[in-house]
């Protein structure tokens, strides 16, 4: 395999929003592949997954979250954002910007995972498959005891420190970074109920992912309690005509704990588990 090169451009939603769209591709990729971050990641953290994965022939264009690492916008009371700006804003321009002469699929790392599932079933006719890592619902009743009594109280009291304080303040209870109001109500709000909606935008997120037909592979980690196996069922489940091969990965596999973030360090073999299936022959 030829080495890959790594550029950047500057990407611009359609409300003068700007960000930097960073790719690692090799000379003639096999597969193109949008990656979304997890809640308060920048991208750049995942440019080790981009490499692994561009040695292995894949194309890894890195989405940045609006108010995160390169983003022009930052929350406060008066900079609110939700699903409904990631989803019809910011991530059809970045998809926009990406070559389309080779087969291109979307994934992401926990919430990033969530929101590929959305945001391919509002692109059908562009997106080819799914990719998620560390990802399920945060829906309540798919965690294990004793999370599944506590979530439902977080669901309510995070929503409700965010609207107070203006944002919420992630990085001080150890959950995302600082994130603006509306993100984490819509966040929540599929928490309580277990389906994915976009506040203010007419669209049917739920439709276009039980309506996908498309082939998704995705990697549990064994001792991530964020993201638990049971919790990547539930998000499967919105997924019902799309077949996923799910991998599961442990320290060994991994060679670092194979919890929510460790595998970011170390993505070798969760590179290469996503690489077998998204340059499987159509």
């Amino acid at each position: 395999m030829s080495q890959s090169r790594t550029s950047e451009q500057s990407v611009s939603a359609s409300d003068a929003h700007r960000w930097t769209l960073a790719s690692v591709a090799p000379a003639e990729p096999r597969a193109r592949l949008l990656w979304l971050p997890a809640l308060g990641v920048a991208a750049r953290h995942y440019l080790p997954l981009a490499e692994a994965l561009a040695g292995l022939g894949i194309a890894v264009h890195l989405h940045e979250w609006r108010g995160n690492g390169s983003s022009s916008l930052r929350p406060s009371r008066a900079q609110d954002w939700g699903y409904a700006e990631l989803l019809t804003r910011d991530l059809p321009a970045s998809l926009a910007a990406i070559p389309n002469n080779v087969p291109t699929w979307i994934g992401g790392h926990s919430l990033g995972g969530q929101l590929a599932c959305c945001f391919a079933g509002l692109q059908p006719a562009r997106i080819a498959g799914l990719a998620l890592v560390a990802s399920g619902t945060p829906y309540w009743k798919t965690f294990p005891t004793p999370l599944r009594w506590l979530l439902p109280l977080a669901y309510r009291l995070l929503p409700w420190l965010a609207r107070r304080q203006g944002v919420l303040h992630g990085r001080r209870l150890g959950f995302g970074g600082t994130e603006a109001h509306s993100l984490i109500a819509d966040w929540a709000a599929v928490g309580r109920s277990g389906r994915y909606a976009a506040a203010g935008a007419d669209i049917d997120l739920e439709a276009g992912m039980a309506a996908l037909r498309i082939p998704v592979v995705a990697v549990a980690m064994d001792e991530d309690w964020l993201g638990p196996a049971s919790s990547l069922r539930g998000l499967l489940a919105h997924l019902p005509r799309s077949k996923a091969d799910v991998h599961h990965m442990d320290h060994a596999a991994l060679g670092v704990r194979a919890d929510h973030f460790g595998w970011m360090r170390t993505p070798a073999a969760v590179a290469a588990a996503l690489a077998e299936k998204i340059c499987e022959p159509s």
